[in-house]
């Protein structure tokens, strides 16, 4: 499933996950790709640079200062199984910018804190401490063949890219055309023949 829309079901996606990691890239297009905590808000992706130990921290950290080179960034949030026909995950590519105006930063903050109790004991004010927004541009949800509703067409189950059709009476070591049935014969018939010669 790939969308340009941020609707409903990439939010809800992402509403599961607590933590995403963050791709940038230098004006050079050097990568660099770190764990963040986020929150969605009005149709942005918010982060903002914590008091967890950085150094150097605020402005300075790498993805900061990649984003002010180069603003399009990566975010992907993914489901892991040893299963792998649960697989899933959410990428989404877009600009991002450091959050200027008083009253979104406050929202994006809200947000935060409203998702992770450990921001609630931080003091997160200032310039040591930006938030980001980031705007979906490109979403793209992919999931693998159990997590996907079949789609049934012809005698056919569809399961994504994982899966392989075959019709729905097949299986190892069983014919897919049945077999004639054998006539049988009505109760009582031959001995009515044998009277009859």
């Amino acid at each position: 499933m790939v969308t340009s829309a941020f609707d409903a079901t990439a939010r809800a996606f992402l509403a599961r996950h607590r933590v995403a990691h963050l791709a940038t890239a230098d004006a050079a297009g050097v990568p660099h790709v770190v764990p963040v905590c986020f929150a969605v808000s009005g149709g942005r992706v918010y982060f903002v640079v914590d008091d967890k130990p950085k150094h150097p921290g605020g402005r300075a950290l790498k993805r900061m200062r990649n984003i002010a080179e180069n603003p399009a960034v990566a975010l992907v949030a993914d489901d892991w199984s040893e299963n792998w026909r649960r697989l899933a995950f959410l990428l989404v590519r877009g600009p991002a910018a450091v959050v200027t105006d008083a009253r979104e930063r406050r929202r994006a903050l809200r947000a935060l804190r409203a998702r992770y109790p450990q921001y609630r004991a931080m003091t997160l004010d200032g310039p040591a401490h930006p938030v980001v927004g980031i705007t979906p541009a490109h979403v793209h949800l992919w999931r693998a063949a159990a997590s996907a509703p079949p789609r049934r067409t012809a005698g056919v189950t569809s399961r994504g890219d994982a899966a392989r059709s075959r019709p729905r009476d097949a299986s190892p070591g069983r014919p897919t055309t049945p077999l004639p049935r054998p006539r049988v014969r009505p109760r009582g018939s031959r001995a009515r023949s044998r009277r009859a010669r």
